[in-house]
């Protein structure tokens, strides 16, 4: 892989002076940002400032002139920042992908959802359904609304939604206030107190996959070269594997 090849050389010419990488990440991919960026600094003496919303505010942010070294959004998103010019020609990369999954609080009974319909008999029992607010531009958030439209029952999900601005959708579980919660597997993963009940059916399944982008105008490219490709190496693939994640098809 090109991106692998070229690490070595991209380290080298990012250690010739200290700086500060500015990440702008998804918060499904913030895990393994965090897990990789110990390595990052060790090897380059830079220091990463990691910060992460939904996709879609982050989109947002950039429209706005808000500057970046790096930035990790869905993949239609690069593309059209490399299209607008905001994404370095040739410096993208696709980095991962994560399913839609169901988690209850811990101790909870588990819910069947092997099948569609199981999954909308789950959906129907539940007090109450936690996702991602579609309004707030998360990628799953979006998905579930549509899907639970085309499912029929859009009305009795959304009168008993509890809807999540962005972050951890799974702490609605813990604090009580939701029974179900549906959202990407790496992020129910992250809450400790949830259990995963598995992905949601193969039918129905969204996978989001993952890009990286250094910015146009990045203040130190070879830095943030040399951090996505650490994304896009054995040691990140590892890491999205234990946090619920697949590495990218090449």
């Amino acid at each position: 892989m090109r991106m692998i090849c070229v690490l070595a050389a991209w380290l080298v010419a990012a250690s010739a002076g200290a700086a500060e990488l500015k990440v702008l990440t998804a918060g499904a991919f913030k895990s393994v940002v965090a897990a990789m960026a110990p390595e990052f600094e060790r090897q380059t003496g830079h220091r990463l400032v990691v910060e992460n919303e939904t996709a879609g505010a982050l989109a947002r942010r950039i429209a706005a002139g808000e500057a970046f070294d790096l930035v990790v959004l869905t993949a239609p998103m690069i593309a059209q920042l490399a299209k607008e010019g905001k994404v370095a020609p040739g410096a993208s990369a696709q980095l991962g992908r994560v399913a839609i999954g169901v988690a209850v609080k811990r101790g909870a009974p588990l819910p069947d959802i092997g099948s569609v319909a199981a999954f909308q008999r789950a959906l129907l029992a539940a007090h109450a359904v936690a996702y991602i607010d579609p309004a707030a531009g998360g990628s799953s958030g979006i998905y579930l609304s549509q899907l639970f439209d085309k499912m029929g029952i859009g009305p009795q999900v959304k009168a008993k939604a509890v809807l999540v601005p962005g972050g951890l959708v799974a702490t609605k579980l813990v604090s009580g206030e939701a029974d179900l919660a549906i959202h990407q597997i790496s992020e129910l993963l992250a809450v400790p107190g949830a259990v995963l009940v598995g992905p949601i059916p193969a039918e129905i399944q969204n996978y989001t996959v993952y890009a990286g982008g250094v910015s146009a105008s990045a203040r130190d490219p070879a830095a943030a070269k040399a951090m996505l490709a650490l994304l896009h190496g054995a040691g990140a693939q590892a890491a999205m594997k234990a946090k619920g994640m697949e590495p990218a098809a090449e």
